[in-house]
């Protein structure tokens, strides 16, 4: 009978375990379920477009770029704050000056959201997308490499592809319509690769280059990933994406990146010694240092960032800098070719600093151009590169009364920020004279924020505008130029970075003093 006894205990137990088991399940099941329908509930007091069961605004956003901008903006129109759904993903976006700051503001929220994921397979956990400590510690340690006073070595690179570029539009000067725009970006790849990795890839020779055809596909892959949700999962990107093309056009920006690591870590073995070290000194200046060689410099007193890392930030610097560059200086000749009267004026300016000079542009020269920039400024403004920047928060936080809770997705939608008449009256009038420094002390501080702002604005930025100087100026001094596009006309594509959807179609005639 004690056998019979013994299964019976035996049953009992297995009963409770299992009964234990399931009734945690369930439980836990519950907790997540009440937890997410508060979420959903909360996220649903917050205008926005209605969306389908499962699928929210999906199909609303499934459309072709240039529409796809429209369709997102429109969203926006809700009210300074709104939502959408893209399946059980929701994104609040914050369309004002007062609701941007409370983000970009905050040492709270500095997480990038999860679609900044998407350039893990390129850019890993970089100062772009990396948080927490990690992020602290790498934007300390970065920080110095662009101090002005290096920045200032990269004029020499400013000027000599600028030079080439200038070159290369006089032959095409004859007021026949073309599109510039793979112009600009080649002059800008050869920037931004010489001064990241000190190596030159001769995009304006030769702009079929492999490296430079990855460069061009690899953000219109990236926001294909982006507006689908379901694309996140690899699996389901490795069965339904175009994954060949997203993995070849990461090898061939990985395999420059390394192979220049490498060459560049020989070359200083090969050069450390006292005579080679004094041939550097030229005038009492070192030699031009690349953003890649102050990278080596600080992995001999920081053996963390491994070759791998060094390969992570220098590739951020080439995606970060290259494609926003590019579209500003692009936007700049669009907006100045629609304004012939505002064209003349820059171009007093720049025969007032060089007169009938063909020298290269100085840091002094640069600084004297207190109009060119704020027409550049403005052409910002109207035309911001980036026009939506987002952050995952982690803990729930109250704008315009609305609480959204923790783990949702906020956008920053800079495009409308820098359309808010309020800040700006009459917003799509072209006028470089807001930011005469007595109309831009008037602004909300957050209202005119191109580059970010606050702990987490871009560390580039300063790089960015002795670039544009340059290279606008550079442009303006040989060249008139005529916008084909009348602003009524004009589509505008957003993948990542904003550019015109039919490229930027200018005349150009040489200039006549």
């Amino acid at each position: 009978m004690s056998w019979l006894l013994d299964g019976a205990l035996d049953l009992e137990t297995g009963s409770v375990i299992t009964y234990l088991i399931v009734t945690t399940l369930i439980t836990l099941t519950l907790v997540w379920y009440f937890k997410r329908q508060q979420k959903v509930w909360l996220l649903e007091q917050i205008p926005g477009p209605r969306g389908l069961p499962i699928l929210g605004n999906v199909l609303y956003l499934n459309v072709d770029p240039p529409e796809l901008f429209e369709r997102f903006l429109a969203v926006a129109e809700y009210g300074e704050v709104s939502r959408l759904w893209l399946c059980n993903m929701c994104t609040c976006l914050l369309s004002s000056a007062t609701t941007a700051e409370v983000i970009l503001s905050s040492t709270k929220h500095l997480d990038k959201s999860e679609d900044y994921t998407l350039l893990h397979p390129w850019l890993g956990e970089s100062l772009l997308n990396s948080a927490g400590s990690r992020w602290h510690a790498r934007r300390k340690l970065l920080t110095p490499a662009f101090h002005f006073k290096i920045l200032e070595q990269f004029m020499e690179v400013f000027n000599s592809q600028t030079n080439k570029l200038v070159h290369k539009l006089l032959k095409k000067a004859d007021g026949s319509p073309f599109d510039i725009s793979d112009d600009i970006t080649h002059c800008v790849l050869d920037i931004i690769c010489e001064t990241a990795m000190g190596r030159s890839i001769n995009a304006q020779d030769n702009s079929e280059s492999e490296y430079v055809q990855a460069v061009r596909k690899i953000s219109g892959l990236i926001q294909y990933r982006q507006f689908r949700p379901w694309m996140y999962y690899e699996f389901l990107f490795k069965l339904m994406g175009p994954i060949k093309e997203y993995n070849a056009c990461f090898k061939t920006l990985h395999d420059m990146s390394n192979s220049t690591i490498k060459e560049r870590k020989e070359s200083r073995k090969d050069k450390a010694n006292t005579e080679v070290l004094e041939e550097e000194e030229v005038f009492g200046k070192k030699k031009r240092q690349a953003f890649l060689d102050l990278m080596l410099e600080y992995a001999e007193d920081n053996p963390e960032l491994t070759d791998e890392e060094i390969r992570k930030e220098v590739d951020t610097f080439m995606f970060a800098g290259h494609d926003t560059t590019a579209s500003a200086i692009n936007w700049v000749l669009y907006t100045l070719g629609l304004h012939p009267d505002i064209q003349t004026r820059v171009q007093e300016e720049l025969d007032d600093i060089f007169g009938s000079s063909d020298r290269p542009a100085t840091m002094d020269d640069l600084r004297q151009m207190k109009y060119a920039e704020m027409c550049i400024k403005e052409t910002m403004r109207l035309f911001t590169p980036v026009p939506v920047i987002s952050r995952d928060i982690k803990e729930e936080v109250v704008i315009n009364n609305y609480r959204i809770p923790a783990n949702t997705i906020v956008a920053v939608v800079i495009y409308k920020i820098h359309r808010d008449p309020e800040q700006f009256p009459d917003p799509e009038v072209f006028d470089p004279d807001r930011f005469l420094p007595e109309n831009a002390l008037k602004r909300h501080p957050y209202a005119y924020v191109p580059f970010s702002a606050g702990p987490r604005n871009c560390i580039g930025q300063k790089f960015a505008m002795l670039e544009l100087k340059t290279v606008v100026s550079s442009i303006f001094r040989k060249l008139r130029v005529e916008s084909v596009i009348p602003r009524k006309d004009l589509k505008m594509t957003a993948e990542i970075i904003l550019r015109p959807a039919n490229g930027n179609i200018l005349k150009l005639s040489p200039r006549t003093k």
